[in-house]
């Protein structure tokens, strides 16, 4: 069945109703919202109807979308149990130079081993190293912004909306043409942590800082066979659907039965992370189909033509509309306006500047809220879980935006130079 020609407008309520939940809960009814059962029963709650429209009005966009959802699913999963089952030892001195050092090899990993992998790789190691210091609620941020990121902009692998373009048939070294803006933004942010920290190290009391400094121990890696786990799913990306997400499973499965557990158990490994991610996005990736729907029934009406106007659209939906399938469909829109006002083309039938706008918008301002991209709850939960505080939903997005601001600003201009 075709899609409906006409998305009513009540149909988006659901979504927007998931998104405030996910927001005001936590703060509202944090004992509540702290269980992951009461998060599925929200969940399917609201996705329960817009699941029931779509089954009668156009069923194949209910399988699509839990077609789309499970591979989500199968691609951060795996990488989170896999990258679970590694463990670096160690307790760094927590020092704005080892802190930026951090996520400086992050952002580099993300684009190798996507965000996730990355992400899970290190986001322990991070929260280990300044355990001893007070001053830390801006750690976790910037780590998000960076490796679960900014980092993956280089690559298919490195984040799902890219590895979607890949998909469908962006060259897979065609992202390496967004280094510059890579560059601006992991240059920024590094810049701008380093500069925070030893703002906040200088608070730091001196006995805190002598306990850091004892608690030093040099880096060891448990579980390695985990690390062939982790290199089989990343080139299982190159599979055709759904042997693809049969490796991935099977890597997984194989990491928890023969990976070896020390690992596991010196990361204090649990599935609570990724089983709250699992329950969210299911409801996200059912209510927002018909937001999707009406974006692209109403698209050309937008009147969006110039680079920055993709930028910044793709970029503001993939804040709150997760990255991955609003790629797709800006990618979709760009390729309709290149056709009707007849611009020359790069690969898939869009202009390099209009893919660039796009790709980056999309990968960047993931970062704006907690469902932008997946690791981004997995890294606040685990941050929580830590004892780090982490700032609401509505607070980190003014954060994230406004810390994001300058390098938004100068990507609007670069895209339009491609």
């Amino acid at each position: 069945m075709t899609p409906p020609s006409s998305t009513p407008l009540v149909s988006v309520v659901p979504f927007v109703l998931v998104l405030a939940g996910i927001a005001i809960l936590p703060l509202a009814a944090p004992g509540f919202w702290d269980r992951n059962r009461n998060k599925a029963v929200f969940s399917a709650l609201l996705a329960a109807p817009v699941a029931a429209w779509l089954l009668v009005t156009a069923p194949g966009l209910l399988i699509h979308a839990a077609h789309e959802y499970g591979s989500f699913l199968c691609l951060l999963g795996s990488l989170f149990v896999v990258a679970g089952g590694i463990h670096l030892a160690g307790d760094l001195r927590a020092s704005p130079r080892t802190n930026t050092s951090i996520l400086g090899i992050g952002a580099l990993l993300a684009s190798l081993i996507g965000t996730t992998g990355a992400s899970m790789l290190l986001i322990r190691l991070l929260l280990r190293t300044n355990s001893e210091r007070r001053h830390t609620s801006h750690i976790p941020l910037f780590f998000i912004l960076l490796v679960s990121n900014a980092g993956g902009l280089l690559t298919p692998l490195g984040d799902p909306p890219l590895f979607l373009g890949f998909l469908r048939g962006v060259p897979f070294v065609w992202t390496l043409r967004l280094f510059p803006i890579w560059v601006l933004a992991v240059g920024y942010l590094l810049a701008l942590f380093y500069w925070i920290d030893r703002r906040a190290y200088a608070r730091e009391t001196a006995a805190d800082l002598a306990k850091d400094s004892l608690q030093v121990e040099p880096l060891r890696i448990h579980g390695r066979l985990n690390l062939v786990w982790l290199a089989l799913i990343v080139l299982s990306v190159f599979l055709p659907s759904p042997l693809r997400e049969s490796a991935m499973v099977v890597s997984a499965i194989a990491s928890l039965v023969i990976g070896g557990n020390t690992g596991r158990n010196l990361n204090e490994f649990s599935f609570a992370p990724i089983a709250e991610v699992a329950i969210l996005f299911a409801g996200i990736f059912v209510t927002m189909t018909p937001a999707l729907l009406l974006l692209e029934q109403h698209g050309p009406a937008l009147g969006l033509s110039a680079p920055w106007h993709f930028f910044f659209v793709s970029g503001a939906l993939s804040s709150v509309l997760d990255n991955a399938p609003t790629y797709l469909t800006f990618l979709t829109a760009a390729q309709s306006t290149a056709t009707s006002l007849g611009l020359p083309m790069d690969v898939v039938s869009v202009p390099a500047s209009l893919l660039a706008a796009v790709s980056a918008g999309s990968v960047l301002m993931g970062a704006n809220t907690y469902i932008g991209n997946g690791p981004n709850f997995m890294v606040k939960s685990m941050a929580e879980a830590s004892g780090y505080r982490m700032p609401s939903f509505g607070r980190y997005a003014v954060m994230a935006i406004l810390i994001l601001s300058p390098v938004y600003a100068v990507t609007a201009i670069l895209v339009g130079q491609y």
